[in-house]
């Protein structure tokens, strides 16, 4: 039980005193990065799903 204790005193205090929390304007800022990379990504996996279909559709009507 002591172990325990022990645990989550240390794991507290670390997160009080050893962690660096970001500034809001620093977040603000991260969560702008992330969501364009999510955007251009996002396009890019559409655009090769769009190109895909359209090549196989071809393929098939070649075949077919």
């Amino acid at each position: 039980m002591n172990k325990i204790s022990t645990y989550f005193r240390e794991s507290y205090k670390e997160l009080m005193e050893k962690v660096s929390w970001p500034t809001w304007a620093q977040l603000q800022q991260s969560t702008m990065i992330v969501l364009a990379a999510t955007l251009v990504i996002t396009a890019m996996v559409w655009a090769m799903d769009f190109a895909t279909g359209n090549i196989l559709k071809q393929v098939y009507k070649f075949f077919f």
